[in-house]
């Protein structure tokens, strides 16, 4: 079996697994239905383009369609970065706004015109067999490539700002599946620059079969990559509780401007933060595996910008920290009362306001430097 063959069989598995996962997204029953469709529109995107190494065989396509084929993948960048905010931010919806992120295949149409769509049939023929060599096709080449940099970029970015957001006003702040997101933009760009790589490669050498074994291994990553993000999303189909987009880092509620007058004296501080440890240990709102910022905020009767303040400002520390230090503390306290010791860790863990094992192990290992297994084992045998 020659090279280009093999390009078309993964080429054609790409496109056959993308097109039934991107249907079953579109027909499923879901509360996720924005975050859906994005990821599906984003797997046809990859469908079209990938489909490019086989379809020929079996499609004589008119060549205007096929150069409106050859753009369409620059969509594909930001259908994935408005997934990423669908499924970050609990109230994202799609926007008239959102339209923008169509201007580079408005720019790109408006660039191929007077040469290509404007052109005669021998024209076009001619001008697609000197695709790669017209300085219409380079230069939407570096706008394209451009383009998806800066949208890997804007990823990370909300990424981070997102993650901090979370750490400072949910409880239950899933990490893990922020780490699934962040994993997901590093393997995007990985097949990026490799993609990236191969078409310089083509610009410099024109041995069609290294070009071709090039070519299997970008497609063989890409068919990886959506068997990557088939299997993740089957494993966590909600994805992760989604944040308020208002929401801003405590870093920018206390701007430069504010002045010494505007803000509490160290008493009225110290006086605030001994309510709120009082609280926390006499009502033990921690227990609330759903617990929020807002919802302590209310209880203590204080603006939630205060609290906010105090806890991620004052005492140097985030939300999820601060409360996953009580959860611990408690947890500690039921692992070593030996009228508990039926009590499953699993049991405990629910007990003490966590809502994963993982999450649990993970702080308790963080406060206690040993597992809970290990710490019973201990206070047993002190």
């Amino acid at each position: 079996m020659d090279n280009y063959a093999i390009l078309s069989i993964i080429s054609l598995m790409i496109v056959f697994i993308s097109s039934l996962f991107a249907i079953f997204l579109l027909t499923v029953k879901t509360k996720n239905k924005t975050s859906n469709r994005l990821i599906a529109a984003f797997l046809i995107l990859v469908a079209i383009d990938i489909s490019s190494f086989f379809y020929h065989r079996f499609i004589d396509m008119p060549l205007t369609l096929e150069m409106i084929r050859m753009d369409l993948p620059s969509f594909s960048s930001p259908v994935l970065y408005l997934f990423f905010l669908s499924v970050i931010y609990i109230d994202f919806k799609l926007k008239p706004k959102h339209l923008l992120h169509g201007l580079p295949f408005v720019i790109s149409t408006l660039i191929f015109t007077p040469r290509f769509y404007l052109a005669s049939q021998e024209a076009k023929l001619s001008f697609m067999n000197n695709y790669m060599l017209t300085p219409e096709s380079i230069s939407t080449m570096i706008i394209g490539h451009i383009q998806v940099i800066a949208y890997i970029i804007a990823i990370f970015v909300i990424l981070k700002k997102s993650k901090k957001i979370m750490l400072e006003n949910y409880s239950n702040a899933t990490t893990a599946k922020h780490k699934w997101l962040f994993q997901l933009n590093v393997i995007s760009s990985f097949i990026f620059v490799v993609s990236t790589s191969k078409t310089i490669f083509k610009f410099y050498n024109d041995d069609f079969q290294t070009v071709n074994i090039a070519r299997i291994i970008v497609v063989f990553l890409v068919l990886c990559f959506i068997c990557w993000l088939i299997l993740k999303a089957l494993y966590n189909p909600g994805f992760f509780r989604g944040i308020d987009s208002k929401l801003l880092p405590v870093e920018n509620m206390i701007t430069k401007n504010e002045t010494v007058i505007n803000l509490p004296d160290d008493k009225v501080i110290q006086d605030q933060i001994q309510q709120l440890k009082t609280y926390m240990i006499d009502q033990k709102p921690y227990l609330n595996p759903t617990l929020t910022i807002q919802n302590l905020a209310d209880d203590l009767q204080l603006p939630v910008r205060e609290v906010s303040i105090l806890i991620n400002h004052h005492l140097n520390q985030h939300f999820f920290d601060f409360v996953n230090e009580y959860r611990i503390q408690h947890a500690k306290d039921i692992l070593q009362n030996p009228a508990k010791k039926q009590f499953t860790i699993l049991e405990i863990l629910y007990e003490v306001g966590f809502n994963s094992k993982s999450s649990f192990n993970t702080a308790f290992k963080k406060y206690a430097n040993v597992t809970p297994t290990e710490y019973r084992k201990k206070a047993n045998h002190a």
